[in-house]
């Protein structure tokens, strides 16, 4: 049986805390109506206080502190609603903690945001990571030696695990479940709590807002005339020029900037743009690939599968009401 410590805080979100209570407790009941033992004894555990009120109108009374736990298998660190600056500094101790005892061995997860606790521990350094897409960049800008995997909905990297936004963290659990207790408890849980197993992709989620928390007016401008030009055939050079600087030094320092080079930018913006197009399901394909900049469809289908994961047809099907084949 793998003793499972979670996590409680204040700002824990309340979904991230009983949705994985739900799942870990199904699978063991799974495994006892089959005649087999439990797999998981599940503990919640805090910094101080055992009896935690959330901010949602919730409050769970935890078995231990951290104090108190001498060995657990695995960490499962919920995600968290509000600023990460303000919620790491209060939970410092659970920060260390979570090192200290991996140190030990103990296996960590996060669950969406949670991934901020992993790395605020260094247990991401030189590993690959994911979470919400909302705060990928903040993270890049942060912890620059973990390799952000931006469309991965989870990473397994020897013991360190890690979950994508918000129910798709889901999918993690059902992979420890299977990892710990075998595939068949696994497909009996992802049918109970109707979890689809084949999530390999959570691109499409995501909503490009534009890279903005730098400082470089300059390159702020580009962004600002790309954004409102990409419907336009404009060149990098064309660009560059415009904020005086050679491509090399202007490219250089816009990936420095936003972590993508200038044709990617120019390539997200028309893409979020025409996903905005496909939602509302108001023009056909053509049109809508000429409004987003571009002139062959081949060469729009490729670059919106690239930064989406689905197809133009796959993506107005999944989040257009009332969608029809497109022409």
């Amino acid at each position: 049986m793998k003793t499972v410590s979670l996590l409680i805080y204040e700002d824990a979100i309340l979904s991230s805390v009983s949705s994985v209570m739900d799942i870990l407790l199904g699978a063991n009941r799974f495994l006892i109506e089959t005649g087999k033992e439990p797999a998981f004894k599940l503990e919640l555990v805090s910094e101080k206080m055992k009896n935690i009120q959330l901010h949602a109108p919730a409050q769970f009374i935890c078995f231990k502190t951290i104090d108190e736990v001498k060995h657990t298998d695995l960490i499962l660190a919920p995600a968290f609603e509000g600023l990460a600056d303000v919620v790491l500094e209060k939970n410092k101790a659970l920060v260390n903690w979570i090192r200290t005892m991996h140190a030990c061995g103990t296996e960590v997860a996060s669950l969406c945001l949670g991934s901020y606790f992993l790395a605020e521990a260094g247990l991401l350094s030189g590993k690959s990571c994911t979470s919400h897409w909302t705060a990928l960049d903040d993270m890049r800008s942060r912890y620059p030696d973990v390799n952000i995997l931006a469309d991965q909905v989870m990473t397994d990297d020897n013991g360190v695990y890690t979950s994508g936004g918000a129910f798709i963290s889901l999918n993690l659990v059902l992979y420890l479940i299977e990892k710990f207790s075998g595939r068949e408890t696994s497909v009996w849980v992802s049918k109970m709590f109707s979890i689809d197993m084949d999530r390999v992709n959570q691109a499409h989620f995501a909503v490009f807002q534009g890279q903005r928390r730098h400082e470089d007016e300059d390159i702020l401008k580009a962004q600002a005339y790309i954004e409102k030009h990409y419907d336009q055939q404009i060149s990098i050079e064309q660009i560059a020029g415009l904020a005086n600087m050679s491509k090399r030094n202007f490219v250089r320092r816009f990936k420095l900037a936003t972590h993508n080079t200038p044709m990617e930018y120019l390539q997200r913006v028309k893409i979020e743009s025409a996903k905005k197009e496909l939602e509302k399901n108001a023009i056909n394909i053509s049109t809508l690939m000429y409004n987003a900049g571009y002139n062959d469809q081949k060469t729009f289908r490729q670059v919106f599968k690239r930064y989406t994961g689905l197809t133009p047809q796959e993506y107005r099907r999944k989040y257009c009401r009332g969608s029809v084949e497109m022409n």
